[in-house]
């Protein structure tokens, strides 16, 4: 079966609005995530700034992290998304997957190290304990975009410092469903 639907034409993706998804036994509204963020809407939170490099990655990590759903991990280098992780029950899950991807691609193309080296992560919402950082960090990220808010995050801006990552705020979530 075919089914063609003529829309006149889509909305703006920055347009703000509800969507509806269904789900047994009803349906779940929820506000559209048009949110963007840019370098002057992020606020620096650990001892060390992102490098410049690390900035322009973070901020595409974010993007990619804007379409990936529930407890999302994005890793990326060089403009490119290198591993991620999504729909898991824990953060730190979502982390290891990532990091699972990121070394696979390493494989298939026959690199010796890990593609996670070196790379940025973003977050969709905000690390709840300091073990999605030490994840992170083992797997070779250098530095972090979250939106912040958990009542851990001195904790979590701590882990950071000790392993030197730059974090940065955005102040805003991703997390959908």
């Amino acid at each position: 079966n075919l089914r063609v639907l003529l829309t006149g034409g889509m909305p703006s993706p920055s347009r703000t609005g509800m969507t509806l998804k269904s789900v047994s036994g009803g349906f779940l509204l929820q506000s559209r995530d048009a949110g963007m963020v840019g370098v002057d809407d992020l606020k620096v939170v650990t001892k060390r700034a992102p490098t410049d490099e690390e900035m322009t990655d973070l901020l595409f990590a974010w993007k990619v992290c804007k379409h990936v759903k529930s407890n999302a991990i994005v890793f990326a280098k060089g403009g490119a998304s290198i591993g991620a992780g999504a729909g898991q029950m824990s953060r730190v899950d979502s982390a290891r997957i990532a990091t699972w991807k990121a070394r696979e691609a390493a494989e298939a193309a026959q690199e010796e190290a890990s593609r996670a080296v070196g790379s940025v992560c973003a977050s969709d919402a905000f690390f709840p304990f300091a073990d999605g950082v030490e994840a992170i960090a083992e797997a070779g990220c250098t530095a972090v975009i979250q939106p912040g808010g958990s009542r851990r995050d001195a904790e979590v801006i701590a882990a950071c410092d000790e392993r030197d990552i730059a974090m940065v705020f955005t102040g805003m979530r991703h997390f959908r469903h």
